[in-house]
């Protein structure tokens, strides 16, 4: 179930974060509000599947996939440029992530 918490979680880190580039510095209204609700249910799921992951494993896939969600969101949808070494880089972490889980116990 940690796992599925550190999902959660991850989702809610791409969450606050779109939000935060959407809120244009904290001065528009509804971006805000979700920005500062996306951190507080990161925070919260990130916390539940910590009960039962390592330190070091949780945070690194936490904010792996924030920023691979992140990444993605803004190249795709917000038609920010990204090189092609960038998305080598970004597929490493997805690398490192998939690794992270494979080899935890």
């Amino acid at each position: 179930m940690q796992w599925v918490y550190l999902l959660i979680a991850g989702f809610f880190e791409i969450t606050w974060a779109v939000a935060l580039k959407l809120s244009r510095g904290f001065s528009l209204g509804l971006p805000s509000v979700v920005t500062l609700v996306g951190m507080v249910f990161s925070y919260v799921f990130l916390g539940m599947a910590m009960r039962n992951l390592p330190l070091g494993v949780a945070y690194a896939v936490w904010t792996g996939i924030g920023i691979m969600g992140s990444f993605v969101f803004g190249v795709c949808v917000l038609h920010e440029s990204a090189s092609s070494g960038q998305w080598f880089c970004v597929g490493l972490i997805v690398l490192g992530i998939a690794g992270l889980k494979l080899f935890s116990h």
